[in-house]
């Protein structure tokens, strides 16, 4: 199984993108070539194919289009090739990262070009209904996407790629996707992701994943997990913070649980109040970050939003300026703005 070992797992992970970047699909090359970008293994191994397949790409493109016809690809994923084919190939550029202080910053330029989707709107809720017509990961068009699927701790998953990554081998992981569940937690996900990530992490060192709430950027409302195989820790894992026995006070609130039933029951306290949340969890412990509804508070222009990721320390920019001017004092400004 792929999650045997940290080489099973990259292993199969890069194949997958080497199989879609040959898919006959706009969206599974803007796929494969997002990931080569945020991994220089990748990016080092597929470069000369990825520059052949986009160059495949804007001639079919410009036969449609000179003809007066349109592509037959979805909407978003020709918004986002004819932002690729203006750019070029020369102008692309591999992920940046840089250490800021306690934090972790990325200039992260094809996630810059990705939809908004519902990460725009101002929400004010926690649950929502499953929109059958919306977008969701059970949508045919998706299942070339999908990177593994099978039985995991008594339930049917599929992982799909990311297809915007800003993590490290950055998967969506959806339990048993046929039965059409909307984004609202229940005990039994979280106990089952807990004991899930216990699980993995004894043999996949640096696996963990992500909760975006409904209205804490959660852009599809079908239950998923963001997952991830990171080699160093998030900065909300860091010694130094309250919520790890250290003495310094997190800018967001944040509570840390070591075991799954306490974490339960500040989660459904906060749902019971109607306040959204991000969660994180890593093997043994899980990391409960409440914080204004999205669209409730000035977003930060540097910013795209706050989400799972943000809160546990790490900031995405879409623009190299702005990854250049961030500074401490406006990350720290950023966390603080959520707080209930």
């Amino acid at each position: 199984m792929i999650f045997d070992s940290p080489e099973k797992h990259r292993r199969a992970f890069n194949a997958g993108l080497r199989t879609l970047l040959e898919n006959d699909s706009a969206g599974a090359f803007i796929l494969a070539l997002a990931n080569a970008t945020f991994d220089p293994e990748v990016w080092a191994a597929l470069h000369t194919r990825l520059y052949e397949r986009l160059n495949d790409w804007r001639q079919r493109y410009q036969d449609v289009l000179a003809d007066g016809g349109e592509p037959a690809d979805a909407p978003d994923d020709i918004a986002v090739m004819l932002r690729l084919l203006v750019v070029g190939f020369e102008r692309l550029t591999p992920t940046e990262f840089r250490r800021i202080g306690d934090w972790e910053a990325q200039f992260n330029q094809l996630r810059a070009f990705r939809p908004k989707r519902m990460a725009g709107e101002s929400v004010a809720s926690t649950r929502k209904p499953f929109n059958e017509q919306g977008f969701h990961f059970d949508k045919s068009f998706l299942q070339d996407e999908v990177f593994w699927q099978g039985e995991l701790a008594g339930r049917t998953v599929q992982l799909l790629y990311n297809k915007f990554p800003f993590v490290e081998q950055h998967g969506l992981l959806v339990p048993e996707p046929g039965r059409h569940l909307p984004q609202w937690l229940t005990a039994d996900d979280h106990e089952w992701l807990f004991a899930l990530c216990a699980a993995v992490g004894e043999n996949l060192p640096g696996f963990g994943a992500g909760y975006n709430a409904y209205g804490a950027y959660s852009s599809v409302n079908h239950l998923h997990f963001q997952t991830f195989v990171r080699e160093r820790p998030l900065p909300l894992s860091a010694p130094h913070w309250r919520h790890n026995g250290g003495d310094r006070d997190y800018p967001s609130a944040c509570q840390r649980f070591d075991a799954a039933g306490p974490a339960w029951d500040f989660i459904a306290d906060l749902r019971r109040r109607e306040i959204a949340y991000n969660l994180l969890y890593v093997p043994g412990s899980c990391y409960c970050l409440p914080r204004r509804f999205q669209g409730s508070y000035p977003n930060p222009a540097w910013s795209g939003g706050f989400a799972w990721y943000e809160l546990s320390g790490g900031f995405t920019t879409f623009s190299r300026a702005d990854f250049l001017a961030l500074d401490e004092a406006a990350i720290e400004a950023g966390l603080n703005s959520l707080r209930v």
